[in-house]
């Protein structure tokens, strides 16, 4: 195992553990805790599972240029957690339409939160959190 020894590094590899502890979490949630994800969730999902290899592979090489793999996967989630934050509170003057009948409701609060904690919120705080870490790896590496 290398040595982190520059400040990019260290930025990579907690934008690393972020993005592996939101997949983690998605993956407890949804199979252990047998909570299905609705439409918004699984597009979050679709753009927070590639960060973890991405990052995780861009880290082992030591390779910098992953940023540019990952910022566009991160934005398009932040967006999507976002807009999904902001029909879970009621912000945005829908209802929250992904949601079936049959299916996951983001209306059920109890059903979507963790330790009190809604997962929309946590799922924007995690892009939010990975977005910042790739910026951080601008410039040149010590």
């Amino acid at each position: 195992m290398r040595d982190i020894s520059s400040r990019a590094e260290a930025a990579m590899m907690l934008a690393f553990l972020l993005a592996l502890t939101a997949t983690l979490g998605a993956l407890f949630i949804g199979e252990v805790m047998g909570q299905m994800p609705c439409t918004l969730c699984w597009y979050q999902r679709i753009a927070m599972f590639p960060l973890t290899v991405i990052l995780g592979v861009a880290l082992w090489r030591g390779d910098d240029r992953g940023r540019a793999y990952a910022m566009p996967l991160v934005i398009i989630g932040l967006v999507i957690a976002i807009w999904h934050s902001g029909l879970y509170l009621g912000l945005i003057p829908e209802a929250i339409t992904p949601c079936t009948e049959t299916g996951p409701s983001c209306s059920d609060k109890a059903q979507m939160s963790i330790m009190g904690l809604p997962i929309p919120y946590l799922s924007a705080a995690a892009f939010f959190a990975i977005g910042l870490c790739l910026l951080n790896l601008k410039g040149s590496r010590s």
